[in-house]
């Protein structure tokens, strides 16, 4: 089953009796929907939450220049994804709020901090 994005989906939960699938966009409910965006975890503190930041460009009309700005979003980690670590490059897609700051659910590790991806 697909979530509509070109992703490759992970292989199915160990313990299905105990895994969360409201939460999941693989096995689960939780659709996506909106933006895809890349960036680096930055933070792995919280449970199931990681923090991603990515830089992006903002032009400046008066001085005719580009000024790097930086976002931080927490998004969530579905378990069949866990464990990330910080240095990760993923993907991350927009659905549902999940608590009162996560709006994001991570859909793709691209890039591991230690190179086996």
């Amino acid at each position: 089953m697909g979530i509509g994005l070109d992703v490759e989906t992970p292989p199915e939960p160990d313990n299905p009796d105990d895994y969360d699938y409201e939460t999941c966009p693989f096995y689960g409910e939780l659709p996506v929907r909106g933006q895809i965006l890349e960036g680096e975890v930055v933070s792995t503190e919280m449970d199931r939450t990681v923090v991603v930041e990515r830089e992006y460009d903002v032009n400046v009309p008066k001085y005719d220049r580009k000024m790097k700005r930086r976002s931080r979003i927490p998004a969530h980690t579905p378990e069949v994804l866990e464990p990330l670590s910080d240095g990760d490059s993923v993907k991350i897609a927009e659905t549902r709020p999940l608590s009162k700051t996560k709006s994001h659910v991570v859909v793709e590790v691209t890039e591991s901090a230690g190179g086996d991806h």
